[in-house]
């Protein structure tokens, strides 16, 4: 029980924690899949749709504003294989909180039924055009939208990359890609080539579930080989967490909520170290 004079010196927002029986972590977390339309249509932060113009290329992209007075950093937030869902839009708002201008770019736009993109298809549908992206082009969507992004009045010219799942792999090679890059955040996502990885200048943090073999395989050589390169690889795993723990909180019995609780503060503490608040 809270006395009233500890009761003076305990913020009123842990009050209102105690009052509900939810977490400090829960408040601080991306939603998860499931409650990620309602924490979208409760954020008190300014999220809308862009079209980003690359060339004679379009792209749908939702960026969300901090609420601070000066220039923020900018992430680039890569969605996962099912495409730009409410959940990846979520994500990008929970970046916002942290003080980031955020934006997650539709990479399926113009791919779906009548030149739709993520909306046009069911989940199926989004895994079968994301399978069959070209890289390069890939990699010309994000440059657009990372330029788009930093040009933004509130803006600074700062910029660091996270991806999930199939963005989370396309992060890490991203990292190749743009040398301005000042940080990658690897969520469950594969590591690329010795080729590739020498090309890397930015640093990477890449979080993995203990449970995920198929990408967890992945890591020693690149490990090993980051570290010949000497080159910043901070890999963390978590016991018992599956793919997707992120976005999966309620699953696995507690483990991808345990991961979670520990994968995102780190990422934050990550972004902040790089890219300075």
């Amino acid at each position: 029980m809270i006395t009233r004079i500890q009761e003076r010196l305990v913020p009123l927002a842990l009050l209102a924690v105690l009052a509900t029986g939810t977490t400090l972590s829960a408040q601080s977390l991306p939603a998860s899949e499931e409650t990620a339309r309602a924490r979208l249509n409760a954020s008190p932060r300014h999220g809308e749709w862009v079209k980003v113009q690359s060339g004679g290329d379009t792209i749908n992209a939702w960026v969300v504003y901090p609420e601070r007075s000066d220039p923020a950093p900018v992430v680039l937030v890569i969605h996962e294989i099912y495409g730009l869902t409410d959940w990846i839009r979520s994500v990008a708002d929970q970046l916002a909180a942290e003080g980031y201008i955020a934006i997650a770019p539709d990479i399926l736009t113009g791919k779906g039924p009548g030149g739709g993109g993520t909306e046009s298809v069911d989940r199926d549908g989004a895994v079968a055009l994301v399978r069959a992206l070209d890289r390069t082009e890939v990699v010309s969507r994000l440059n657009a939208t990372a330029q788009y992004a930093n040009s933004l009045p509130a803006a600074q010219d700062t910029l660091a990359v996270i991806g999930f799942c199939w963005g989370g792999s396309t992060s890490f090679a991203y990292a190749a890609a743009q040398p301005n890059l000042s940080a990658a955040v690897v969520y469950y996502g594969t590591s690329p080539s010795a080729e590739t990885l020498a090309r890397i200048q930015a640093p990477v943090l890449a979080l993995y579930g203990g449970d995920d073999a198929r990408v967890n395989k992945s890591i020693p050589d690149a490990q090993t080989e980051m570290k010949r390169l000497g080159k910043s690889y901070q890999p963390e795993i978590y016991d018992g967490a599956g793919h997707g723990f992120l976005r999966a909180q309620e699953a696995r019995d507690g483990a991808n909520m345990r991961a979670s609780e520990r994968a995102w503060p780190e990422t934050i503490e990550f972004l902040k170290r790089e890219l300075g608040s």
